[in-house]
């Protein structure tokens, strides 16, 4: 079995993610649950597999020790993976994200109506967040392909790597991969306002430089849209402002108060019944009261806020977690597990028997 046909497998078999470490194990990830993959390579050969996808100058970097980050994209399927290398213990591992082989609609991951209003925004920035695995990826995609169908924009994306190629229907598109066609998000970013685009998609905000420069496009009345490792809308803006020295800080938070759109925060949670998962969301809009409490360094009382503005379509994590288990779809335990604050869900959820 080579490396396509060990991609065509996990894809054929709803698998989300594959691992392999060398010398010789592989794992699934099936519905976010990790699986040994027993019986499908003898010892020795995953070696092969990860060259097998690198070019022979990727192959100089990664025997010098260093990590990759590239895509991958099978030659007959042509479904595409985002594919991590690295070094463990002395020998080679790989990380590879499958991705689907056509881009989603918002309508088909079942997103909010308000999420749609996100992407229509004219300018300003709008984050999706969540932990690692939880479809920020995807639902970007979605945005970027609701506006490429709706709006005769210029859209720049910045990744590392690509992940979903678009194909332009009323925009024009342009996508740039780290590495390969730029060496860093910020140097994309700064570059960026030179190429007139409308909308800019940032693979991810990693750090100062990148932040800051997505602000300054944002500023500058271009739609920015980019993603974060963080688990709720507060902790999010916080991350924003924190990333800025302390001298800095009352600025940043004017600025974000300007510019802010909307944060999308999610998690991807297995059904209580059957196979899959559901994606439970946070949103968060950029509303005056929001960005009056942003201005007035007063985040702590966003979920607050959030938990009354209903009509905006704002929702807490909490309210979609109590919603899907009263719906069944998924279970008490893991609502309690994903959330943010298990202890204030507890009480809005119906005692557990043992409980009773």
């Amino acid at each position: 079995m080579g490396i396509d046909q060990l991609i065509e497998y996990a894809k054929a078999n709803n698998c989300s993610d594959i691992h392999i470490t060398c010398p010789g194990d592989v794992s699934l990830r099936r519905y976010g649950h990790l699986q040994k993959a027993e019986g499908l390579f003898e010892t020795g050969e995953l070696d092969k597999l990860i060259y097998s996808m690198l070019s022979s100058e990727q192959i100089d970097v990664y025997e010098q020790g260093k990590d990759l980050d590239f895509s991958y994209q099978t030659k007959e399927s042509k479904i595409r993976c985002r594919v991590n290398t690295y070094h463990q213990r002395g020998h080679f591992a790989a990380c590879m994200r499958i991705m689907g082989t056509t881009v989603p609609t918002l309508e088909s991951l079942n997103m909010p109506p308000v999420v749609r209003s996100l992407a229509e925004q004219p300018r300003g920035l709008v984050l999706v967040t969540g932990p690692t695995g939880s479809g920020k990826s995807t639902t970007l995609a979605a945005m970027i392909d609701y506006i490429n169908r709706n709006r005769a924009d210029h859209i720049l994306t910045v990744e590392d790597p690509i992940e979903f190629v678009y194909t332009p229907d009323k925009a024009t598109i342009h996508q740039r991969e780290l590495g390969q066609d730029v060496e860093s998000f910020s140097a994309a970013l700064r570059s960026a306002l030179r190429e007139d685009p409308d909308v800019i998609l940032v693979g991810e905000m990693r750090d100062f430089e990148t932040i800051s420069a997505a602000i300054t496009a944002a500023e500058t009345g271009h739609l920015v849209l980019s993603t974060l490792h963080t688990t709720g809308a507060a902790d999010t803006v916080n991350r924003i402002i924190d990333a800025f020295p302390p001298h800095s800080q009352s600025q940043v938070r004017n600025q974000l108060a300007t510019i802010l759109k909307g944060v999308i925060t999610q998690n991807l949670i297995p059904l209580a019944k059957g196979d899959g998962r559901v994606a439970a969301t946070e949103i968060l809009v950029g509303t005056d009261a929001i960005c009056n409490l942003i201005r007035q360094d007063k985040v702590y009382q966003i979920e607050s806020s959030m938990q009354t503005s209903v009509k905006e379509g704002m929702h807490t994590m909490n309210m979609m977690l109590k919603d899907l288990v009263q719906k069944g779809l998924i279970t008490r335990e893991m609502a309690l597990k994903k959330s943010n604050n298990p202890k204030a869900l507890m009480g809005a959820l119906p005692a557990a028997p043992n409980e009773q």
